[in-house]
């Protein structure tokens, strides 16, 4: 006698991907009361033991260069103590670039994804980044406005904890802030240079705890915050969002689930998700209500673009014919400069923070006068890094002598540079898009991404006018330039697609279904049960990095998806 088999449960909502988009959507939906199974395509994060937090060089076999020295030989892809969190080569899962083009893709493999490591810079889209096409006449106006999004901002800079000050400058619009960092004393050198320039220098917004906000503590002020923090006081998706979400009850988390595809009933709808467990690399299928799609710009765009049927021949929701198109980055400069006034400072305890505790925010916003469109901001870098292996590379270049001499004059120069990184807004062009290469498969057997880029003059010109800019800065603090920051990000005076890590774009929201994948809610206009809550969505790509703004959008799709499902609509 046979068996009846169960009918497959269907779950209320599945969502693809656990960074800032994924997990936001996570934690709003299951506030809600909604029952949610996340797919992460990697393993579950335990920070305790994967976070090497205040871990010394010392402490480990041969300082973190590598057990076969990988670090000497770049084949160390991120760094020995950071956050586990993804690679930009993963072995089984390439991607290819067409001939003449160059672009690298990082991709995070964990629970949390991005948000475990990211540097936290947390920056408002100003008011008039929704409107470029009516500012400038390029690109392509949002179908929302600041002031429909500003409300969200609030919901997530006091959720996540951001740091700051009233400023009332408009490229920054101010938010909802936790107390400021104190500067460092090279952040008041650069402040005292930038003030005979006429150019900002502001307290940085930093996903920071200045105080303690829902149970996570304050920052300790360790300064290692690209490991993960352990007290959680640096923001992470993984322990703000999904592991208090899992407390709930109404989480369900299935790592290491590489999704494949979204499979679409005869309504048009998504009614399934197909996704390869990697452990047993089988492939399965999880039946559902809704999907949300937040496995970043470039990864949600490749699920839309495989997921094909009879309906969807172009891909998922692709009739417009833009999912993968507009796929942009952040403009990358950044140049290194010696501070005499810097020298003979007494060694201190400067750690605060990893990252900057003071930055300059785009100061010629109103000034037409330029040859580029649109604008930057700055990063500053400076202090008593703790040394590690390769934090003295090159100074045998520039110190005679060996041994006790050798180490003398390394002391003396350790602490007396400064860092200058400009950060700014790529416009959107034909050239630069991602499409599913017809030849190659990853070891899964899903067809892989091939990327095609292009900087235009825009960009160009303003990674010439950074230079102009940082070698004034430095030069009035009374330094001297000593060359590129990261030159392995640069090629040219620019840096190389995709090395900044704030890819956007790729599946638009607008109000056209014949231009845009999304409407203004991230909801796919020919799926409604589909929803898409990372980067992808972003119309352009402002000077500001793209974190704070996943978070706020997901957070507004999320209410708004809730309330469609629950009148019936989804």
């Amino acid at each position: 006698m046979s068996q009846i088999q169960p009918r497959a449960q269907v779950h209320d909502i599945v969502v693809i991907g656990s960074g800032a988009g994924g997990g936001t959507a996570v934690k709003v939906l299951t506030d809600l009361g909604f029952k949610v199974t996340l797919l992460e395509a990697g393993p579950q994060l335990n920070p305790m033991k994967d976070f090497k937090e205040h871990v010394t060089p010392y402490q480990v076999p041969h300082r973190g260069a590598g057990a076969a020295a990988e670090i000497y030989f770049g084949k160390q892809q991120w760094g020995y103590f950071a956050a586990p969190n993804g690679f930009w080569e993963i072995e089984g899962e390439p991607y290819t670039v067409a001939p003449g083009n160059k672009f690298r893709w990082f991709r995070s493999r964990i629970v949390g994804g991005r948000t475990n490591h990211y540097g936290r810079i947390s920056l408002r889209f100003s008011d008039y980044d929704f409107k470029p096409y009516s500012t400038d006449g390029l690109g392509t106006d949002w179908p929302v406005t600041y002031d429909e999004i500003a409300p969200y901002y609030d919901k997530a800079e006091g959720f996540i904890g951001v740091t700051g000050t009233h400023e009332g400058i408009r490229s920054a619009p101010d938010g909802n802030f936790l107390p400021p960092i104190p500067p460092r004393v090279h952040e008041v050198l650069i402040k005292k240079a930038c003030d005979k320039l006429k150019i900002p220098v502001i307290p940085s917004r930093m996903a920071m705890l200045t105080k303690s906000i829902h149970g996570r503590a304050a920052c300790h002020y360790c300064g290692q915050c690209g490991r993960g923090c352990q007290t959680a006081s640096a923001f992470s998706s993984s322990q703000a969002m999904v592991f208090p979400a899992m407390k709930t009850g109404r989480l369900t988390v299935i790592p290491n689930a590489m999704a494949r595809e979204l499979i679409t009933g005869d309504d048009g709808k998504v009614n399934a998700v197909s996704y390869i467990d990697k452990l047993t690399r089988t492939e399965k299928t999880i039946r559902c209500r809704a999907v949300v799609v937040a496995a970043s710009a470039c990864e949600s765009a490749r699920l839309l673009l495989n997921s094909k049927s009879p309906r969807f021949s172009n891909g998922l929701a692709n009739s417009s014919g833009q999912v993968g198109r507009n796929l942009t980055d952040t403009v990358g400069y950044g140049l290194s400069g010696h501070i005499p006034a810097l020298e003979g400072l007494p060694k201190y305890n400067s750690d605060g923070i990893a990252g900057m505790h003071m930055y300059i925010p785009w100061w010629l916003w109103d000034k037409k006068n330029k040859d580029f469109a649109r604008g930057y901001h700055v990063e500053l870098g400076g202090g008593f890094n703790m040394p590690g292996v390769g934090s003295f590379h090159g100074a045998a270049g520039r110190h005679e002598g060996y041994g006790a001499g050798l180490k003398s004059s390394i002391r003396a120069e350790y602490g007396t540079g400064v860092g200058l990184s400009g950060r700014g807004e790529m416009i959107p062009n034909e050239h630069t898009f991602c499409e599913i290469d017809p030849h190659v498969v990853d070891q899964w057997g899903i067809p892989v991404l091939r990327f095609h880029w292009r900087w235009s003059e825009h960009e160009i010109n303003q990674a010439k006018h950074m230079h102009k800019t940082f070698v004034e800065i430095i030069e009035t603090m009374g330094g001297t330039v000593t060359g590129l920051r990261n030159p392995e990000r640069e090629d040219g005076g620019i840096s190389v697609g995709g090395t900044i890590i704030h890819e956007a774009g790729t599946v638009r929201m607008g109000a056209d279904p014949k231009t845009s994948a999304l409407n203004r809610f991230s909801q796919a206009h020919e799926v409604s049960n589909l929803f898409v809550a990372d980067a992808a969505s972003f119309v352009s790509n402002p000077d500001k990095n793209v974190t704070l703004s996943i978070v706020a959008f997901a957070w507004r799709m999320s209410e708004y998806m809730a309330d469609e499902m629950r009148k019936g609509n989804v």
